[in-house]
């Protein structure tokens, strides 16, 4: 297939929807040789920081000399940006041959009935890295799980260390309606006797994955516990952290924006400690250096700076508060909000937390099913209804953001990292047209 012929095969699948279950994941990594038993690999739970966190442990190991893989997801602009070894892409050849011969096993495995129905787009990209990463014979692996834990694609691997990052209500549809629920699905990533790092702090979340484990083996590490110590330490933009984990004491201030990146590089931290004694010893000095020089798209990206412009997922209401949080201890001021959200979302109480911040609001809509009209959202936050203004039109809507915004007023674009994406192709089409505003590259 050539890149057009992938792209049209994935967009193929998506009609499949999510499907929970891992035996059709389980018979194509099979038939493709088991590709994840070739190298160790991590694998990243939770809410919400998974990719931080897995993007933090990647450049960790990359910078002690390990070929590391990481597949994320959702990407941002291209399909891409899920796979990559290091710093570098699954470049378009290589996505079109890997997707070709997992095509070629799909059709073989349908004809023969060892499937019993055509795999899903996540499950195809979660074997295509599996695979990826086996042909570029990486040391270890970071995977970010996509959805809850247990039934989740990448729970195929039996890594060397499992990491759970937060717990919040999201995907409840799928994952349950309680803490408690969406905590146990996320705990299903715990294996027998393999190591856990649990960012989670106290409470009902906490206590039934520390259970989870003890009842399963697995060494049970605490990254905020009655033995660490966290501190943020407000700079005039930004923090300094200090992180004390036990074995030894922290002071880093992460490339990532927000008190939130300094919650999940402790949990980097604590797990780059825990894999150090597993037999990849890890130094302290590169470690922090790691935190310091980590990027990742989309969570607090600032893409430019007259006006302020800055990019975040925000997708449930934790994002919002950690988001929230941002504008209101390092911006200080009201801002331009350009926000959407997808339908299956709590958009009252993100949009409670946000649309106070806001001196105006935007509202847009993503070009995809699931995402909430500009009239949808308003139904639910009719009592903020003085600032907000409808744009369905992405393009437009950040447009109007712009020049309401001045060289001064930060504008935010927030509410999901899909309308992250589509404002990101904007600006693409906009620098190719050598536009006025200076995006940063």
């Amino acid at each position: 297939m050539n890149y057009g012929q992938s792209k049209d095969y994935l967009k193929s699948l998506q009609r499949f929807g999510i499907k929970l279950g891992l035996e059709n994941i389980r018979t194509l990594l099979q038939s493709l040789g088991n590709p994840h038993h070739a190298y160790p690999s991590l694998i990243v739970a939770g809410t919400n920081g998974k990719g931080s966190v897995a993007a933090m442990l990647t450049r960790i190991l990359s910078g002690h000399g390990f070929r590391t893989g990481l597949y994320t997801s959702p990407h941002l602009v291209r399909i891409e940006e899920r796979i990559r070894i290091g710093e570098r892409l699954i470049t378009p050849g290589e996505l079109c041959r890997g997707l070709t011969a997992i095509r070629e096993k799909v059709d073989e495995l349908l004809a023969s009935r060892r499937l019993s129905n055509p795999p899903t787009y996540f499950e195809v990209i979660t074997a295509l890295a599996l695979t990826y990463f086996r042909d570029g014979r990486v040391d270890f692996a970071v995977l970010e799980v996509g959805m809850g834990g247990r039934f989740d694609a990448t729970n195929t691997v039996t890594p060397v260390l499992s990491i759970i990052t937060t717990i919040s209500k999201d995907h409840q549809k799928y994952l349950g309606r309680s803490l408690g629920k969406i905590a146990l699905e996320k705990a299903g990533v715990i294996k027998k006797g393999v190591p856990v790092v649990c960012g989670v702090r106290r409470g009902t979340a906490f206590r039934l994955i520390r259970r989870r484990a003890r009842d399963l083996g697995a060494p049970f590490f605490e990254v905020f516990g009655p033995t660490t110590s966290f501190l943020p330490l407000p700079l005039r933009r930004g923090f300094r952290f200090r992180y004390d984990s036990g074995s030894a004491t922290y002071s880093f201030a992460p490339s990532l924006q927000g008190l939130h990146q300094g919650v999940n590089a402790a949990v980097a931290i604590r797990a780059a400690e825990v894999l150090g004694t597993l037999g990849a010893p890890l130094e302290k000095g590169i470690i922090i250096d790691a935190i310091g020089k980590t990027h990742w798209e989309g969570r607090l990206e600032l893409v430019s700076r007259k006006p302020p412009v800055i990019l975040d997922g925000a997708h449930n209401p934790e994002g919002a508060v950690s988001l929230g949080a941002y504008i209101s201890d390092v911006l200080r001021e009201p801002v331009i909000l350009v926000f959407d959200v997808m339908k299956d979302k709590d958009i009252r109480r993100i949009a409670d937390i946000l649309f106070p911040l806001a001196r105006k609001v935007i509202l847009t809509q993503v070009p995809m099913p699931r995402a909430a009209s500009p009239e949808e959202v308003l139904s639910f936050c009719r009592k903020h209804a003085g600032k907000i203004t409808l744009e369905p039109d992405v393009g437009k809507a950040f447009r109007k953001a712009l020049a309401e915004a001045g060289a001064r007023t930060p504008v935010i674009v927030a509410g999901s990292l899909f309308l992250v994406g589509e404002v990101k192709k904007v600006m693409k089409r906009w620098l190719a047209r050598s536009q006025e505003v200076a995006f940063l590259t």
